[in-house]
C-alpha cells in the first residue's frame, strides 16, 4: 500500500496500564493502515482494548511505546492543543451513547465540531442543516435531544462527527444501544455516506453480522490485532 494514502497509521503501537505493582499489557505491537474511504471493523470479546485502541487513533490516550500518525503527522510529536487541532480537522467520533447536548437542539450539537473553527455562524448552520439532511433529519433539526428517538439521537451523532468533513470517523459500538433493526439502518447509513462522502470509518462492533458489512475485519485478542477478512 502507498503509505502516502493512509489517513491513519500506527506501528508497533502498545499500551500498560500499572496500579501500584500490577501492571496489565492491554495493547501489544499493533499495526494498522486505514486508508481513505475505507470500511475497517474491529472486533473482539469485552475488555480485549477496543475501545482503547480507538482511544489511541484518535490521539485521545497516549500508548506506552510506538506510535500514531494521522494524515501524516506524528502526533506524538504535537503538544495537546496541536492534537486537538488535528483531531478537528481530519477526525470524527462516534459513541455508542450518543454523548449529545440535551439542552441544545440537534442543529445546535451539530453545530458544535464548526464552531471551533470559528468560522460564520451563518454558514455553520447551513453546513449543519445539510448534514442533517442527509442523515435524513431534515425535519428535526429544532428538535431537542429528548424529543428524538434513539436511531434518530445515534444519526444526529454521526451528522456531528461528519461535518467538518473528516478524511476517517472512529466509530466505538455506535449501535451497541440500539436495537437490531435500528442498528442495521444506522449501519446502513454509515455505508451510504462512505460511498458518498469517501470518508473512511473505522468501527469497533460485537456485532458480526455488521462487521461483515465492512470491507475488512480485524479481530483483537490477548492485545494482538490480527485480520479475519478483506475485500479482494
Amino acid at each position: 500500500m502507498n503509505k502516502s494514502q493512509a489517513v491513519i497509521a500506527c506501528a508497533d503501537l502498545a499500551k500498560t496500564y500499572c496500579e501500584g505493582k500490577l501492571c496489565v499489557e492491554v495493547l501489544h505491537g499493533i499495526n494498522l493502515q486505514v486508508d481513505a474511504g475505507a470500511m475497517v471493523a474491529i472486533i473482539g470479546p469485552s475488555g480485549s482494548g477496543k475501545s482503547t485502541l480507538l482511544h489511541l487513533l484518535g490521539g485521545l490516550d497516549k500508548p506506552s511505546s510506538g506510535k500514531v500518525v494521522i494524515s501524516g503527522t506524528d502526533i506524538n510529536s504535537l503538544s495537546e492543543t496541536e492534537k486537538g487541532k488535528l483531531r478537528n480537522q481530519n477526525l470524527g467520533f462516534v459513541y455508542q451513547f450518543h454523548h449529545l447536548l440535551p439542552e441544545f437542539t440537534a442543529l445546535e450539537n451539530v453545530c458544535m465540531p464548526l464552531l471551533l473553527r470559528n468560522g460564520e455562524l451563518r454558514q455553520i448552520e447551513q453546513d449543519a442543516k445539510d448534514m442533517l439532511a442527509l442523515v435524513g433529519l431534515k425535519q428535526r433539526v429544532e428538535h431537542r435531544v429528548a424529543e428524538l428517538s434513539g436511531g434518530e439521537r445515534q444519526r444526529v451523532a454521526i451528522a456531528r462527527a461528519l461535518v467538518t468533513k473528516p478524511k476517517c470517523v472512529l466509530a466505538d459500538e455506535p449501535t451497541g444501544n440500539l436495537d437490531h433493526k435500528t442498528a442495521m439502518q444506522v449501519y446502513d447509513l454509515i455505508t451510504s455516506l462512505n460511498r458518498e462522502l469517501q470518508t473512511a470509518f473505522v468501527i469497533v462492533t460485537h456485532d458480526f453480522s455488521i462487521a461483515k458489512k465492512m470491507q475488512r475485519i480485524l479481530s483483537l485478542d490477548d492485545g494482538v490485532l490480527k485480520l479475519l477478512s478483506q475485500e479482494v
